[in-house]
C-alpha cells in the first residue's frame, strides 16, 4: 500500500523537475538564445513561456533595450592640429544573439572594451578632417552622422545595431585653452583700439562737418539778413519821402517828436542846449499846421 504511493509520489516529483527544467520564461525586455552542450540551437526573440530540453539545453538570456556605453575623455588631434579632449557616448543595442554569442560569448559585457576600441578609432579619423570651428558649428551633426555610421559598419559582425554616437563634452587642452584665451583677449583688445580710433575719426569729421555747415549757415543767414535789412531801409526810405511829399511840415513835426521822445523818454536826460536851438522850437510853441 505505501510502495504505490511512494512511486506515484516520486514520479510526482520527477514530473515537476522536469516541468521546471523544460519551462522558462522569456521577458519583454529579454531574447534568448538556446545553446546544447555549448552549440546554438535557436534564438527566441518573442516574450512568454518556452520550454527547452531539460538537462540539456541552456538558456541564455540578452538584454534587447537600448544599452549605453561612456567612452571618457581623449585626445584627439583635429585637422587644423589643434588638439581637443573628447568625452563621448554610444547608444546601442543587441540586434542578433546568435551572432553576438560567436563573436562574443555569453557575457553581455564582453562587447563594451571592443566597442570602446571601434568609437575611440572612428572619433580619431573622422574627427582629424575637420577643424574646431566645424566640430563646434551646425556641421557637428554630419560629424557625428559619418562617426555612427563607421561604427554600425564595424560592429555589424558582432550582433550589434549602434543607434546613436555623440560627444558629451569637447575641451581644449588646458595648455591650448590658456593659449587661446590670451590670444582671443590681444585681439579684442585690438579690435577695440581699432574701434576707438574708428569712433575718433568719425567724431572730429562730424565736428568739421558740422562746423563748416555751421559757418555756412551763418553766412547765408547774415547774407539774408542785410538784404532784409537793405529792403527795409530801402522800403522806409520810400515811405518818407512819400510822407514828406504829402505833408512836409507835420512829417518834420513827427520827426522832432521822435526825436524827443528817444531824448526824453527815460526821464533823466540831460541837454545843454541854448534857447533858441532849433531842436526845442515844438517845446515852446506849437507846430503851426501847412495849410491845404
Amino acid at each position: 500500500m505505501n510502495r504505490p504511493l511512494t512511486a506515484a509520489c516520486a514520479a510526482l516529483v520527477i514530473v515537476v523537475v522536469l516541468a521546471l527544467a523544460s519551462l522558462f520564461t522569456v521577458e519583454q525586455t529579454e531574447q534568448v538564445l538556446i545553446t546544447q552542450f555549448g552549440r546554438p540551437v535557436k534564438v527566441i526573440p518573442e516574450p512568454g513561456l518556452h520550454a527547452k530540453l531539460p538537462f540539456v539545453q541552456t538558456v541564455i538570456s540578452f538584454d534587447r533595450r537600448l544599452l549605453n556605453q561612456e567612452l571618457q575623455g581623449e585626445e584627439v588631434i583635429l585637422g587644423d592640429q589643434r588638439r581637443l579632449i573628447v568625452d563621448s557616448f554610444t547608444l546601442f543595442r543587441i540586434t542578433d544573439p546568435l551572432r553576438y554569442y560567436q563573436a562574443v560569448g555569453p557575457a553581455e559585457n564582453g562587447i563594451r572594451g571592443r566597442l570602446n576600441s571601434i568609437v575611440s578609432s572612428s572619433l580619431r579619423r573622422v574627427l582629424g578632417n575637420h577643424t574646431l570651428l566645424d566640430v563646434l558649428s551646425k556641421d557637428r551633426t554630419n560629424i557625428m552622422a559619418a562617426i555612427r555610421g563607421q561604427v554600425n559598419t564595424e560592429m555589424a559582425g558582432f550582433g550589434v545595431s549602434i543607434e546613436d554616437v555623440r560627444i558629451r563634452r569637447a575641451d581644449l587642452p588646458e595648455e591650448n585653452t590658456q593659449a587661446i584665451l590670451s590670444r582671443m583677449q590681444s585681439e579684442r583688445e585690438r579690435i577695440a583700439k581699432q574701434l576707438r580710433a574708428e569712433g575718433a575719426e568719425a567724431s572730429q569729421r562730424i565736428r568739421a562737418d558740422a562746423e563748416r555747415d555751421r559757418t555756412v549757415l551763418l553766412a547765408e543767414a547774415g547774407a539774408t539778413a542785410d538784404k532784409l535789412r537793405g529792403q527795409g531801409e530801402g522800403d522806409a526810405s520810400r515811405l518818407y519821402a512819400a510822407a514828406y511829399q504829402q505833408d512836409s511840415g507835420f512829417f518834420a513835426a513827427w520827426r522832432t517828436l521822435l526825436a524827443y521822445r528817444e531824448a526824453f523818454g527815460a526821464g533823466n536826460a540831460r541837454l545843454v542846449l541854448t534857447p533858441d536851438n532849433d531842436f526845442l522850437r515844438y517845446l515852446q510853441a506849437a507846430p503851426v499846421p501847412a495849410p491845404r
